[in-house]
């Protein structure tokens, strides 16, 4: 033991992840508000709730609806500027009766099925299965879905098969909101 105390890295090899969370907590806000400003086209953000039985009674799958987001590419915005990892995405249709013969397609019509028993109208996008960004996981691991922090940097992996498929958030969003809140004619 000695009287010596630990010594302290200097202050710029400290990683600078408040600064990272502060910078996405403000782009987050910052293009939740330009989008409402635009009054933007937005989505439902809803939870999937599997078939199950109640007091022997079956309950048929639904989606409960939690809010309304932005789909911005691989992330959703909801008013608050909280952003999420782009889950799961459908479009609300009552069940008929077809003939499928991939288990694919007849999963798919089950979602849409399911978000129309949990009253979406039909025809209304409905996302599921969307994730949020973890500030604690982007501090542990330095990733949370698609965000990414590389040195006081945020960036967004916007094609999960490609690690290094990168580019900075605040372009991204800058990029993505612009296409929501001014579509290109003919959109």
């Amino acid at each position: 033991m000695t009287d010596a105390s630990a010594p302290v890295p200097p202050e710029s090899a400290v990683p600078a992840v408040p600064a990272a969370l502060q910078a996405l907590a403000d782009a987050g806000s910052a293009a939740a508000r330009e989008l409402g400003e635009h009054t933007a086209r937005d989505e439902a953000l809803a939870e999937y709730v599997p078939e199950r039985r109640a007091l022997g009674v079956p309950r048929a799958a639904r989606m409960t609806p939690i809010g309304r987001v932005w789909r911005l590419g691989v992330l959703l915005v909801d008013a608050d500027g909280r952003l999420f990892a782009t889950g799961r995405v459908v479009r609300a249709e009552r069940p008929v009766r077809r003939s499928t013969p991939a288990a694919a397609i007849a999963e798919q019509r089950a979602y849409a099925a399911a978000a129309a028993k949990g009253g979406f109208a039909e025809g209304e996008t409905v996302n599921f299965g969307a994730v949020p960004v973890d500030p604690a996981e982007l501090v542990r691991a330095g990733a949370s879905g698609p965000i990414v922090v590389a040195g006081d940097e945020l960036f967004v992996r916007w094609s999960p098969a490609q690690p290094d498929a990168l580019t900075p958030l605040d372009r991204y969003l800058a990029d993505r909101v612009e296409l929501l809140a001014n579509p290109p004619s003919g959109a």
